[in-house]
């Protein structure tokens, strides 16, 4: 747990007493390779923190899986539409290796808000930190090309290509596996 509190602290400094209302209300996921952590048409009610491992959302358009984020150690991955509309989602959660997750109830947590406003601070300033990095997300799609967005890819996350199947990284890239290759064979 200590992991997911120093995570907390680089956005919001919280109480003894907050820390241990979160400790409350999480427990221990692990996961192995390829396992689903939330399938297509699931409502979210839990936000994860990624200790150790990969997931990646994804969804289908005409049958073709796309990957539309992938979350690494030490980030929050949740389907927030899904969690703020309680609607099911049309998108999922899969784990790419082994990975372990701290599961936060986010019903028990929502209510922890009136009792702990820091802790609803908290989850404000991380869920604006996933607004902008979506609009980010929108922007780069819109205005870089895939060479551009593999090479911002691989700075953010230097060691993806040992670790994520260029599959879906080309569907996160909105590329062909094809093209990601002519793209890796340039970039060399």
């Amino acid at each position: 747990m200590e992991t997911l509190f120093r995570f907390f602290a680089q956005f919001q400094p919280l109480s003894t007493d907050a820390q241990e209302a979160i400790r409350e209300i999480c427990s221990v996921v692990h996961l192995k390779k390829n396992e689903e952590l939330q399938p297509i048409g699931h409502t979210c009610r839990t936000i994860y923190f990624v200790k150790k491992g990969i997931a990646r959302i994804y969804y289908y358009k005409d049958d073709i899986d796309i990957t539309e984020s992938f979350s690494f150690e030490n980030s929050i991955i949740a389907r927030v539409e899904s969690l703020f509309t309680t609607k099911p989602s049309r998108k999922a959660i899969q784990i790419i290796e082994d990975t372990e997750l701290i599961a936060i109830n986010a019903t028990q947590l929502f209510k922890l808000y009136d009792i702990h406003p820091s802790i609803e601070r908290l989850f404000r300033k991380i869920f604006e930190k996933g607004y902008v990095e979506t609009v980010n997300r929108m922007e780069s799609l819109q205005f870089h090309t895939a060479e551009e967005r593999y090479s911002a890819l691989l700075h953010e996350a230097p060691d993806l290509l040992r670790r994520v199947p260029l599959k879906y990284i080309a569907s996160y890239l909105g590329i062909t596996q094809v093209s990601l290759s002519r793209i890796r064979a340039t970039l060399k």
